[in-house]
């Protein structure tokens, strides 16, 4: 059953509330939920004990009675104290956008690692609120804030909460283990990576679809695909690398969920080229990008090279383009400006990689076997020798410098 939704938040001055609040709403209605309508409200500071004011909680209350309203979705995180006084004045049950953003997390998580990264999150989330739920944790549903430690741990206390997070570190840290040690034989067999990151539902899986037809989730929605997705992708000059697809950003991405999806996100830290893909058609694009980079930065991935990726430029109609440095504009949907972005990324790889043509006698074809071992774009005999044209890796160019002919 779908529940009916009304959506509060405070216009601080510190963010613009309403591209806040619309992002909101996009995520309510990702969990299930219908939005009859929303409330801002502005003041310099929240009020302690409700959140909002009293007497525009009375107001909410009225309407919500009025219109069967199942459940208020908080913009900003709540405490204990500011749900339950919220609750209390509404009649109406009460949750925060961190509650919410788990809550489709543990919808859309599908491996054995995304499940318990999610649940770790919801466990460290609800640990400080214990006390101040009273009886929330008890309650039963299939909506929005109800999936997860929630229904399954009904009589639990913080002992056996924190005894199963504990386990779900060791068991993450083992998962970061194999990852990383994923990562250094990619590395030690000179495999070439690239990461696709970005605001969630910029169209990261469609391109991750369009290159390697790798059968990822595409919907329009946000977080459709939470589990990283790698795909081998060959490019026009015969390099190959390996496209690692990741999971989507947001605002304000719950810090739990950062911590929890650390190893996952991590991916872009060993990328060798990071592709930030935006939504071009979208009037937050800049900002999307700079969402995007910030936590480039809190991962460590300062220095990589990046290409901002501006998907769905056929649906852009005023962007300045001009104002994204380094950046392709593609449409992943029909393929528009595809070729440039592979050159792109072929032009921001370590140069590992070289095209040229050998002209090897025929008491040197033996040299053939390492020249083939690169991408063979073509073969000749002559009346002089082999003629080859490939793209070799450069440690394999030694033997092969004397008969370099272009």
């Amino acid at each position: 059953m779908t529940e009916r939704a009304f959506l509060i938040a405070l216009d601080t001055g510190e963010y613009d509330a309403e591209v806040s609040m619309n992002e909101l709403c996009e995520l309510a209605k990702t969990g299930g939920a219908e939005v009859v309508s929303f409330a801002i409200q502005k003041r310099p500071t929240p009020v302690a004990a409700t959140y909002l004011g009293k007497g525009m909680l009375e107001e909410i209350a009225a309407f919500c009675e009025h219109n069967d309203i199942d459940l208020i979705i908080s913009d900003d995180e709540l405490s204990p104290v500011q749900i339950r006084n919220i609750e209390d004045i509404t009649a109406t049950r009460t949750i925060d956008r961190t509650t919410l953003i788990l809550d489709i997390f543990a919808a859309r998580a599908r491996s054995s690692e995304g499940k318990l990264q999610v649940e770790l999150a919801q466990l460290k989330y609800s640990l400080p609120r214990l006390g101040g739920k009273g009886t929330a944790l008890s309650r039963l549903g299939g909506g929005i804030g109800t999936r997860g430690p929630g229904e399954t741990k009904l009589e639990t206390d913080r002992r056996h909460i924190r005894h199963r997070i504990d386990v779900l570190k060791r068991e993450l840290k083992q998962v970061e283990q194999r990852r990383t040690r994923m990562h250094e034989r990619r590395r030690k067999n000179g495999a070439l990576c690239v990461a696709i990151v970005g605001y969630t539902n910029a169209g990261k899986s469609t391109l991750m679809n369009r290159l390697t037809n790798a059968g990822v989730l595409q919907e329009d929605k946000l977080f459709a695909t939470l589990d990283p997705t790698a795909r081998r992708l060959t490019l026009p000059d015969g390099t190959e690398i390996m496209l690692i697809d990741t999971v989507g950003l947001v605002r304000r991405l719950p810090h739990q969920l950062v911590d929890a999806f650390r190893s996952t996100l991590e991916e872009a830290v060993w990328a060798d080229v990071i592709l930030n893909v935006c939504d071009a058609s979208s009037e937050e694009c800049a900002e999307h990008i700079e969402v995007t980079q910030a936590l480039l930065h809190e991962l460590g991935a300062d220095g990589k090279p990046i290409i901002n990726v501006l998907n769905k430029c056929d649906k852009a109609t005023a962007l300045d383009f001009g104002f994204f440095e380094n950046s392709v504009k593609i449409s992943a949907l029909t393929g528009e400006g595809i070729d440039s972005l592979l050159d792109a990324i072929a032009a921001a790889l370590p140069q590992s990689r070289k095209r040229l043509t050998l002209l090897l006698p025929f008491d040197k074809l033996s040299l053939a076997v390492a020249a083939r071992k690169g991408t063979v774009h073509r073969e000749e005999y002559t009346e002089n020798g082999l003629l080859l044209d490939v793209t070799v890796d450069t440690q394999l160019l030694p033997p092969l410098f004397d008969y370099i002919i272009g």
